[in-house]
C-alpha cells in the first residue's frame, strides 16, 4: 500500500498551499493520504522550522522522508545553507524552497549531495506534477541495506589472500584521493542519538571515501566494509568482507565471515557490485568514488545509493558499454562507478583525470 502523510511544524499560507498541492497530486497518482502517521507509510512530507528542524521518527526503515523548509531570502550559497537542514531533520530528501516576491524556486537536496532546482511558472498543476515525477521514482526505490552474516568463510581465507592484499594497497590509494562525500562534519549538526539513527537509516558506519571490490571467483567477491578506514583495511570480516550473494526474499546481502568476529556492515553499494559481477565474468574489480570525470555516461535519475533501481540502472549502462570490463559510469549528482580487469587497471586509467567536485544538475 502506497500510504503517505504530511507532518511537521505550523505552516505559513504558502506552505499550506504547497502541501495541499502535494497531497492532491500524490492522491491523484494513486497514493493514499493518511491524516495519522500509520506504521506502513511509504512517504512522509515533513515541514520543518529553521530554529528547530525536528525530524520525523520513522517506524519503518522503508519510510522515505522528505523535509520541507521555506526561506524568504535567497542565501549566497544555496547548497551550504540547505544541506545542514537535510542532516538535522534526518531526511532522505530536502525540498528547500526560496519564496520571494519575484520567484518560487524549489531546490532538491539529497544526502549524496544531489542538488537540482525546479521553478514555479504560474501553472500549479504542471508544477506539482513535475515535483511528483522527480520525487516518486526516488521515494519508491527499494533499499538493500540489510546483511545476513554466516560464519562459514573457508578457513584458508580467514586472514585473506592475494586479492585482499591488493585491496589493502588499493585502499591506501583511494584514501590518498581524499574524496569525502559530505561537505560538513555530521557530528557538528547531530546529537549522538540522531547520529545513531542516521547510521541505522542509511546503513552506514561513518563517512566514506567511496568503496572498492575485487572478484574472488565465479561465486563471490571481496568488498570494503561500510565506513572503514580505507588506508588500513586488514581485518577480514570487518575491514574487508566476502560477499557471496543476494537473498531477494530477505532483501539482504549474504556475507561469509570468520567465526567469533563482530562483522561490520557491507557498503550499501554491494547490491550494485553484485549485479555487475554476476553478469560480466571479465569484470575483475570495481571502484566507486565521490568524484567525476569528463565525458562519462551517467544515470538519468539520482536514485539513492543502495537501491535495486540504482543498481539496475548502472548495470544496464555497463551492459551497453563498448567494454563492460573497462568502463566508467556516472551516478547523477553523486559520483562514479568504475569497472576494470583488476584494481591496478582501474587506478592507472583514472590517474590524473578525476575531478573532485561532482557537477550538480
Amino acid at each position: 500500500m502506497n500510504n503517505f502523510a504530511i507532518t511537521g511544524t505550523k505552516k505559513t499560507p504558502f506552505l499550506t498551499w504547497f502541501t495541499e498541492g502535494l497531497r492532491e497530486n500524490f492522491s491523484n497518482e494513486g497514493y493514499t493520504y493518511c491524516k495519522e502517521t500509520v506504521d506502513d507509510l511509504r512517504i512522509v512530507f515533513n515541514v520543518i522550522d529553521q530554529e528547530k528542524p525536528r525530524p520525523f521518527r520513522r517506524k519503518a526503515q522503508a519510510t522515505f522522508v522528505i523535509s520541507i523548509l521555506e526561506e524568504n531570502e535567497e542565501p549566497e550559497n544555496i547548497f551550504e545553507a540547505a544541506y545542514p537542514y537535510l542532516i538535522r531533520s534526518l531526511a532522505n530528501h530536502l525540498m528547500f524552497i526560496i519564496n520571494t516576491k519575484e520567484k518560487i524556486d524549489v531546490y532538491f537536496i539529497t544526502p549524496e549531495q544531489g542538488f537540482y532546482k525546479l521553478s514555479y511558472q504560474n501553472n500549479a498543476e504542471d508544477f506539482f506534477q513535475k515535483i511528483y515525477e522527480r520525487l516518486e521514482p526516488v521515494a519508491s526505490a527499494q533499499l538493500v541495506i540489510d546483511n545476513e552474516f554466516a560464519e562459514d568463510l573457508d578457513y584458508n581465507l580467514w586472514n585473506g589472500n592475494e586479492v585482499t592484499q591488493t585491496m589493502y594497497i588499493s585502499g591506501k590509494k583511494l584514501d590518498e584521493m581524499n574524496l569525502l562525500p559530505a561537505p560538513f562534519p555530521l557530528e557538528k549538526y547531530l546529537s549522538y542519538r540522531d547520529m545513531r539513527q542516521l547510521k541505522k537509516l542509511y546503513g552506514i558506519g561513518g563517512l566514506s571515501y567511496g568503496n572498492l571490490s575485487s572478484r574472488h571467483d565465479d561465486r563471490g567477491f571481496w568488498m570494503s566494509a561500510s565506513g572503514v578506514n580505507k588506508a588500513n583495511m586488514r581485518v577480514i570480516g570487518q575491514d574487508i568482507l566476502y560477499i557471496k550473494g543476494f537473498n531477494p526474499k530477505k532483501n539482504a546481502m549474504e556475507i561469509s565471515v570468520p567465526p567469533s568476529i563482530s562483522p561490520k556492515r557491507a557498503s550499501v553499494d554491494a547490491i550494485e557490485h553484485w549485479m555487475i559481477y554476476k553478469e560480466h565474468p571479465k569484470v575483475g574489480a570495481i571502484v566507486h568514488i565521490h568524484a567525476w570525470m569528463d565525458g562519462v555516461k551517467a544515470t538519468d535519475m539520482n536514485y539513492p545509493c543502495g537501491t535495486i533501481q540504482l543498481a539496475e540502472t548502472v548495470a544496464d549502462l555497463v551492459r551497453n558499454a563498448d567494454d563492460a570490463s573497462r568502463t566508467i559510469i556516472g551516478l547523477r549528482n553523486h559520483g562514479l562507478t568504475i569497472t576494470g580487469r583488476d584494481l591496478s587497471d582501474i587506478f592507472e586509467r583514472i590517474e590524473g583525470k578525476v575531478i573532485p567536485q561532482v557537477p550538480m544538475g
